[in-house]
């Protein structure tokens, strides 16, 4: 990535690292999203128990997610580990880089059109998104939400309605799925008919809102309702709306319902 944060990071940070140098007891690691900053991790940092071989926990030349341990400003040091690091925080770190590195190829395709530097495009707009928004990801997020950010970045406006007009072309809002179990009973002879009835009026409500949503048989008396949209927010609230329409209207018909939403 061409942007590189000011600065140090803080302790307890997670921190995206280049292996520079294996020795017998310590790696060399160069930290990736900071400017000019290298780190050691102590043989102690690198995983749990003994080791007898630090090439076989990393490669020189690979990246890994470290986190800060300790910082000595005055002689700029910093210490890392490699081994309190949990795979799931790892993983999320991960994406968050990757997802960044994808959203700085729109500034270098801003750049190739208006015939300028991508360090331009950083002193023109990119610095002004990172110190408003904290990532470029964040502020592309907020554009497809149709939030106002305008009046937070101080650009010229063709090169800002050009960005924006890229993100929209470009970016998807990730999806955020979610789902309920439904339990509906009817004792009646014809109950399965009612029950049968109620979901086809219920999939009518779904389509009548243009609501992304799927209901699936699970094992009488249980079924499952799966809500998709663009943020979590909005996917709790359909999936409140329709399993309660469902239970609704499940009770009209003399049914017993209730719905729970699934963890």
């Amino acid at each position: 990535m061409f942007y590189k944060k000011q600065g140090i990071p803080e302790i307890d940070d997670l921190v995206i690292c280049t292996v520079k140098k294996i020795l017998p007891n310590a790696v060399f690691v160069i930290l990736n999203e900071y400017q000019n900053k290298e780190g050691m991790i102590h043989i102690s940092e690198i995983a749990p128990g003994r080791i007898r071989n630090l090439r076989d926990f990393v490669i020189e030349g690979k990246t890994i997610v470290c986190k800060i341990l300790r910082i000595d400003k005055e002689r700029g040091h910093i210490d890392l580990s490699l081994r309190r690091v949990p795979v799931t925080l790892r993983r999320k770190k991960e994406e968050e880089f990757k997802q960044e590195n994808k959203a700085e190829k729109l500034l270098e395709q801003l750049a190739k059109e208006n015939k300028i530097t991508i360090e331009e495009v950083y002193k023109k707009i990119g610095n002004q998104i990172y110190e408003k928004f904290s990532s470029l990801t964040n502020f592309y997020l907020l554009v497809l939400e149709n939030k106002d950010t305008n009046k937070d970045i101080k650009v010229e406006k063709k090169l800002l309605d050009s960005l924006i007009k890229k993100i929209k072309e470009k970016i998807k809002l990730p999806e955020v799925k979610l789902k309920a179990n439904i339990s509906i009973l009817n004792k009646e002879k014809n109950g399965i008919i009612k029950i049968k009835q109620l979901f086809s009026k219920t999939k009518e409500f779904i389509n009548n809102k243009r609501y992304k949503a799927d209901i699936k048989y699970v094992s009488a008396p249980k079924y499952s309702i799966e809500i998709t949209s663009d943020n979590l927010k909005n996917a709790d609230k359909i999936l409140t709306e329709v399993s309660n329409y469902l239970v609704t209207e499940a009770k009209k018909e003399g049914c017993e319902a209730e719905w729970q939403k699934k963890s």
